[in-house]
Order: structure tokens, then C-alpha cells, then sequence
């Protein structure tokens, strides 16, 4: 008996600090600049999360489907455990708590202080860039072409040359399949994605406005009616990131494996790339003046200085 309470406190620990790098990797992930993918690389677990990734495939699906054959839940059981649900689950929830609070500040931060924001948000982008290039070399024609790809793309998205196609619900599909997929690579975090694609601000007031919705439903202050319309933009992105990480992530993982160091220099290029896409954003609440500018680069630095002091307790950022 004592044995079995032993046994159940420590599976109940385990389970909150999974729950715990849930949250560290959600708030890293929800932030640009910052990725998930490097916290999870720095707290130890990054192999365990690829490998249970990986194991998510539709042959596995369907043995856990086939649970309700007495004949089949042997087989549907080692498929469970395969899939390593008693990780993952936790560690999903942990990151939609963080990013579920994360949203909320930044859909009130946007509308308040959008320079403080995006500025900010600037100096994270281009710090992470400078952090992840010292690692990297470039010293071949190769890397240096994988490089300034990266940078020429997220350059041509975000002075929108480059655009995902479609709109509406198809454009928040394409958003969640490429930010989840970046989510879990070490360096690239899913919230520059969307700053990237100009998703960020609408998809974080979006899944904030759902929770809202829920929250005034259960207390009896909303109709369940008012959860619709954001409700299924939340769910049309998660769609697209269910896809994402099943397919573009794997990908991504087989390019890491066969040409690491071109790889990761386009990756890390997409950020360099990357650092005018919240300048956008600024200039929708404000006409860029001197002024402006200057308050920009004040809250660029705090933001680059972040991230530095960030990467020194880390004792460096390497983005593989």
C-alpha cells in the first residue's frame, strides 16, 4: 500500500514538471525570437520530444483506435506508450497555458503600447540571430547561399512580395502548419513565424476573445454563441499545426540529418531576415516619425539585451 502511494506521488511529480517545461517552452515559443525548440534542447528533454513526435504516425492512430477489440488492446497499449502520450499530454498543456496567457498580454499590449511591443519584440529577432550565427560557419558557398536564402525569403514575406496563398481560413491553416512545425526546431520559435506572415497580433487577440468567450459562458455572463467565430480560427490553426508537425517538421528533421550545417543556416537566416517584421506593426498605430523610430531602438535594445543575458545563464545558445 505504501509502495503504491509512493509510486502514484512520484508519477504525479513527474507529471508537473513535464507540465512545467510545457509552460518554459509555450512562453519561449510565444514569443519572437525566443525557441521553444532550444528550451527544450537546454532543460534536457529535446530527444524525448522528437522522439515522441515521431512516433505520432497514423499507423499508431489506428492501433489505439482498434482499443475496443478485446483481441487488439495489447497491441493498441504498446501503442500508447510508443507515441509517449504520458509526455506529450502534460507537456501540451503546459505550452497552451503559457501561450493562452502570453496571448492576452500581447492583444492588450498591442492596442495600448505597440511600440514598447515591437520594438521589443525587434530586439529579441535580431539578438536571436546574432547569438545563433556565432555557431555557425560560413565559410563555404554552400553555407553562404543557405544563409542569404533564408534572409532573401523572410525579407520578400515580410515586405509582403512573398505571400502565403489564399486568405481567411486557408491563410490560418498555412500559418499554423509552418509555426507549429517551427515550434520544435531548436532556434526558430513559432510566434516569429507569424510576426513573419502578419498573423501574430490577429491569431493572439483571436484565441484570446475564445477564451474570453468560454470563461463568460461558464459564468453565465455570454452566450456560447460569442465562442464561434474565434473558436473555429483556433481550431482551423490547430488543424494546420497538427498537419505542420507531422509533415513539414519531419521534413525539416531529414534536411538537419543529411546537410546539417546549410540547413541550419537558412533556418537562422529566416530570422536574420525576419527583424523589420514588427517594424510593420508599429507603423499601423503610428506614423513612423523620428520619435517613434527613437522609442523603437530604446525598446529594440531592452529587447537584444534580454535575449543576450538570456543566452549567458544558458551558457550559449547553440540552435542544434
Amino acid at each position: 500500500m505504501r509502495h503504491t502511494l509512493r509510486e502514484q506521488v512520484r508519477k504525479q511529480r513527474e507529471t508537473l514538471r513535464i507540465y512545467g517545461y510545457g509552460l518554459c517552452m509555450g512562453t519561449a515559443d510565444a514569443l519572437p525570437g525566443v525557441s521553444g525548440g532550444t528550451v527544450a534542447l537546454l532543460l534536457g528533454f529535446y530527444g524525448r520530444l522528437i522522439a515522441a513526435i515521431t512516433a505520432l504516425t497514423p499507423r499508431r492512430a489506428a492501433e489505439v483506435l482498434g482499443a475496443y477489440d478485446p483481441q487488439r488492446r495489447p497491441r493498441a497499449r504498446e501503442a500508447l506508450l510508443e507515441m509517449d502520450l504520458q509526455f506529450l499530454l502534460p507537456l501540451g498543456v503546459g505550452m497552451v497555458t503559457a501561450v493562452a496567457l502570453i496571448a492576452g498580454a500581447v492583444s492588450s499590449l498591442a492596442e495600448t503600447h505597440p511600440i514598447a511591443l515591437f520594438g521589443f519584440f525587434t530586439g529579441l529577432i535580431a539578438a536571436s540571430a546574432i547569438v545563433l550565427f556565432r555557431s555557425l560557419r560560413l565559410a563555404s558557398r554552400t553555407n553562404a547561399l543557405a544563409a542569404s536564402a533564408g534572409t532573401a525569403l523572410a525579407l520578400l514575406v515580410a515586405s509582403n512580395v512573398v505571400q502565403l496563398p489564399g486568405s481567411g481560413a486557408t491563410l490560418i491553416f498555412l500559418s499554423g502548419v509552418f509555426a507549429i512545425s517551427a515550434m520544435i526546431l531548436p532556434g526558430i520559435s513559432g510566434a516569429l513565424i507569424l510576426i513573419l506572415l502578419g498573423q501574430y497580433v490577429f491569431l493572439s487577440a483571436e484565441l484570446t476573445a475564445f477564451l474570453g468567450a468560454i470563461r463568460g459562458t461558464l459564468s453565465g455572463n455570454a452566450s456560447l454563441a460569442a465562442a464561434v467565430d474565434p473558436g473555429t480560427t483556433v481550431v482551423v490553426f490547430v488543424l494546420g499545426g497538427f498537419v505542420g508537425l507531422v509533415t513539414i517538421a519531419r521534413i525539416v528533421r531529414r534536411a538537419l540529418e543529411r546537410a546539417r550545417e546549410p540547413t541550419l543556416l537558412f533556418l537562422v537566416g529566416l530570422i536574420a531576415g525576419s527583424v523589420p517584421a514588427p517594424l510593420h506593426n508599429v507603423a499601423e498605430a503610428h506614423a513612423l516619425t523620428g520619435n517613434v523610430l527613437a522609442q523603437t531602438g530604446a525598446w529594440a535594445v531592452v529587447g537584444a539585451l534580454a535575449l543576450f543575458a538570456l543566452d549567458a545563464l544558458a551558457g550559449g545558445f547553440d540552435p542544434e
